[in-house]
């Protein structure tokens, strides 16, 4: 017995809404295709098709959404006419404008659902192939009547500055809402606007992409890898949008970085690379430096230690280049130097080098702003004590994860627990072993986990 296919009341209600006729939607899907370099012969009958139930295929249904959006002088989600993607597709949509307003509506309204979304290593080699071209044509196309200039601009940076740095004191888990309701009710919405000029129009979309990466680096400090890789994807975008160049290789860099943070190197080399060939020659040294230093991680993840070390020689270089102020979307990982220090410890980790990794993670220490950058230095101290105890330090390595416990106190933060709970059993070993100050320590860390 064959499942009799319900008819799709959102998309026949959305069509009516404009007063289009099913051939007039047909064209007007068929001209959309077209600027994104794909014939279609779509006419009235599949138009009624999908009133009835059928799905569009490929990415018709994104086509569909965008020659709505246009009619109707409004973004039109393809969940509002009942053809939402699979999540766990992880699709670039047509519009990151609409994917970026529709995370944050999902995050306050259906916080478990995002919360639990799965990460994926295959979104990871999206930006290598995704068309950028093909997106800007089609978001340049649209017209609104409001119009937005600097000043709101402005606020929208001021907004993410002030959560960037809460977040290093208190965790991703302080101000998460705050941040994904404002991107979703204010920021997303500012893009459809109509801007003085060019380079007032890229600067909204590296506003809005900045706030869409603290939103994912907030998801990935809580532990939501899926949420977090979502709205990096979505910031990519958008930096392309605005800076093909510097912009879009930092936020190939911030999905590499995740990838690597969850000893999923897969595709991480080549995103990278990818990263940087977009980016030398059109950032300052800072910010070129933190790219080589992500490229050495990924080396040393895939243990190629020749490709390793060029890449830490490449960053150290880059790094003695101070021509050229940095960018806010590289400058918000904090001190250049001190971020290079601890990424070469991780890659020195990699390369089983526990004597280097204890040199560099001390270098980080006191490059940091320790009331500025609290999570950091409990990190820091975290992988720290880990380090010495490679090393058989064992009175040290308690002292350095007793100032980590020190420090983890008021932070809402999933890595920060995570970094204690790794300890723990070296500790039980350092309790049969009767190391001073095990015992204590490990009370602590049971307390501070509860």
């Amino acid at each position: 017995m064959t499942t009799r296919r319900q008819p799709n009341d959102r998309l026949r209600d959305a069509i009516a809404a404009t007063g289009w006729t099913y051939e007039a939607l047909a064209h007007a899907v068929r001209r959309v295709a077209a600027e994104n370099g794909e014939i279609l012969r779509t006419n009235k009958s599949a138009v009624a098709h999908w009133v009835d139930g059928a799905r569009p295929s490929g990415r018709v249904g994104q086509y569909l959404a965008e020659a709505l959006s246009r009619r109707a002088g409004r973004p039109i989600t393809m969940r509002e006419i009942g053809l939402e993607p699979v999540d766990e597709e992880l699709p670039f949509v047509s519009d990151p404008v609409v994917a970026a307003r529709d995370l944050g509506r999902a995050d306050l309204e259906r916080r478990r659902f995002l919360s639990a979304a799965a990460f994926t290593t295959t979104a990871l080699s999206l930006p290598l192939n995704y068309d950028h071209e093909a997106v800007s044509r089609m978001l340049r196309v649209r017209r609104q009547s409001a119009h937005a200039g600097l000043a709101e601009i402005n606020v929208v940076r001021e907004i993410t500055a002030v959560f960037s740095a809460a977040d290093e004191r208190l965790g991703g888990g302080h101000g998460l809402t705050t941040v994904t309701a404002y991107l979703a009710d204010t920021a997303a919405p500012l893009l459809v606007a109509r801007f003085p000029s060019e380079d007032v129009r890229r600067q909204a979309f590296a506003a809005v992409a900045e706030l869409a990466y603290l939103a994912g680096w907030k998801h990935h400090d809580l532990g939501q890898e899926g949420a977090a890789q979502r709205y990096y994807l979505v910031g990519y975008q958008l930096a392309c949008e605005a800076d093909p160049h510097g912009h879009a290789g930092w936020m190939m860099r911030a999905m590499a970085h995740q990838a690597l943070s969850l000893k999923q190197p897969r595709h991480c080399v080549a995103l990278v690379q990818g990263a940087l060939r977009r980016s030398v020659g059109h950032v300052d040294g800072r910010t070129e430096a933190l790219l080589h230093i992500t490229h050495a991680r990924a080396h040393a993840a895939a243990k190629d230690k020749v490709a390793a070390a060029r890449a830490l020689l490449a960053a150290e270089n880059a790094l003695a280049r101070d021509e050229e102020p940095q960018p806010s979307f590289s400058a918000v990982s904090g001190p250049a130097e001190g971020t290079i220090a601890s990424h070469t410890a991780r890659t020195l980790t990699d390369l089983a080098d526990h004597a280097g990794t204890e040199r560099q993670h001390r270098a980080a220490l006191v490059r940091w702003d320790l009331r500025k950058y609290k999570r950091v230095h409990m990190l820091t101290y975290a992988d720290l004590g880990d380090c010495l105890a490679a090393q058989a330090k064992a009175d040290e390595a308690v002292a350095a994860w007793g100032q980590a416990l020190d420090l983890m106190e008021g932070v809402s933060s999933d890595r920060t627990r995570k970094a204690i709970t790794y300890i723990r059993p070296t500790l039980a070993t350092y309790i049969r072993r009767r190391v001073p100050g095990a015992v204590e320590l490990d009370r602590r860390a049971r307390e501070a986990l509860l």
